[in-house]
């Protein structure tokens, strides 16, 4: 599945992933594959992205924090996801 993370600034993320945690309202919840669909306000935490394989930009790098080479989290105050048709698009602030 795509995700796209993006900030006022940029879009800070884009790429494959297999899966993605993010805090709801409600609690964390996360998506897999085939998730179905879902638009959900976030709050403050992190948004915790596994993938195979990620590529974040150099510009952007510092905003990540690592776990492993197919882990990194993202923190971040609010903002709102929605998931359709396997992509992810993550509006952070």
């Amino acid at each position: 599945m795509i995700l796209e993370i993006v900030s006022p600034e940029a879009t800070l993320f884009k790429g494959e992933v297999t899966s993605v945690a993010v805090p709801g309202v409600n609690g964390e919840f996360q998506m897999l594959n085939n998730h179905a669909p879902i638009v959900s306000l976030l709050v403050k935490g992190n948004v915790k992205i596994n993938a195979q394989s990620i590529k974040i930009e150099k510009e952007f790098l510092s905003k990540f924090n690592k776990q492993n080479e197919q882990t990194y989290w993202l923190p971040i105050n609010s903002g709102t996801i929605e998931m359709k048709d396997n992509k992810i698009i993550v509006l952070a602030d």
